[in-house]
């Protein structure tokens, strides 16, 4: 495989569970409710996906108990968010620090001597895995991730701008209480997404774990779940361009290990921290100028009718 092959190769595998959470959070965004705690999303998800493997022997019911956990943290966050309208912000935030802890013990518990865990093998696909460069970067992936790649596509297409769903969302996210006016369920969609993104963030989680490593380890997410929002962000609450900027992100990721194919003999330390460096540049404007839904983190309180 080129060097150029190994980066594009190693880059779309990152990047699938950022596609996947970055889909979830899209949707529920352009609704108005902001998820920083997509990143407690998928380290639960990943933790219990990696327990429910280990357990029963299948990594299938591993990724059962991913989806699971995430809606969990998703139902916990609709909770505040929506009914409690608690700032956004802040309960992501607790959120996240609240699942870092618990897995972080949790995997002291359970996973102390244990390697690995059921998971998923690369699925080849035959003679599409042979074209050059791209072949084993697109038709390579494990079954998991080629779910993953289907279900945010699915979503992309779904929730578009020309579409009924795709339509209700962005009137909510833009101004709730004239979509309230107009008939629309403002709180159950608002639930109904975060529970969408939870189920994403969960899945991108059990990529993490059964597809990439097989094994659990502390913060095995290492801030995927604010890059897959950041994501959002540089996408300009587009899906395509979300995506897009994913690959991006995956690909800065993969550097690390791709490096030394190209003949780069960079500090580790800034290989680890470029697609860190591209969500600064991302969030900071200067990949141009983007409008955020203008409800987004603001909480809804209907109208009294006169």
């Amino acid at each position: 495989m080129s060097a150029i092959g190994e980066l594009l190769d190693g880059g779309v595998r990152l990047a699938v569970p950022l596609v996947l959470a970055s889909a979830g959070e899209l949707v529920s965004e352009r609704a108005g409710v902001l998820n920083l705690s997509v990143e407690a999303m998928m380290l639960t998800g990943a933790f219990a996906g990696a327990i429910g493997a280990h357990t029963s022997g299948s990594a299938g019911v591993g990724v059962l108990c991913a989806l699971i956990a995430g809606l969990l943290v998703a139902v916990l966050q609709a909770v505040l968010s929506v009914t409690l309208r608690a700032d956004q912000i802040v309960t992501g935030i607790a959120a996240n620090a609240l699942a870092l802890g618990a897995t972080t013990y949790g995997s002291r518990l359970y996973f102390t001597g244990v390697r690995t865990v059921p998971g998923f093998d690369r699925l080849e696909i035959p003679v599409l895995h042979d074209i050059p460069v791209i072949g084993p970067a697109l038709f390579g992936q494990t079954l998991l991730g080629y779910l993953g790649i289907a279900v945010a596509i699915g979503l992309a297409l779904l929730f578009g701008h020309r579409t009924g769903l795709g339509l209700a969302v962005t009137a909510i996210g833009a101004d709730p209480v004239t979509a309230d006016r107009s008939g629309l369920p403002v709180r159950l969609i608002r639930y109904a997404v975060v529970l969408l993104a939870g189920l994403t963030a969960g899945l991108a989680g059990a990529h993490l774990a059964l597809a990439d490593v097989h094994a659990f380890t502390d913060n095995l997410t290492a801030g995927a779940g604010y890059l897959a929002v950041v994501a959002v962000i540089a996408g300009r609450w587009k899906a395509w361009p979300t995506i897009l900027a994913c690959l991006l992100f995956g690909i800065a990721q993969a550097l690390q290990f791709a490096a030394p194919s190209f003949g780069w003999h960079l500090p580790t330390a800034v290989l680890v921290m470029s697609p860190y460096l591209l969500a600064v540049l991302a969030v900071s404007g200067l990949v141009g100028a983007s409008r955020a839904p203008a409800a987004l983190t603001r909480p809804f309180l209907r109208e009294a009718k006169a």
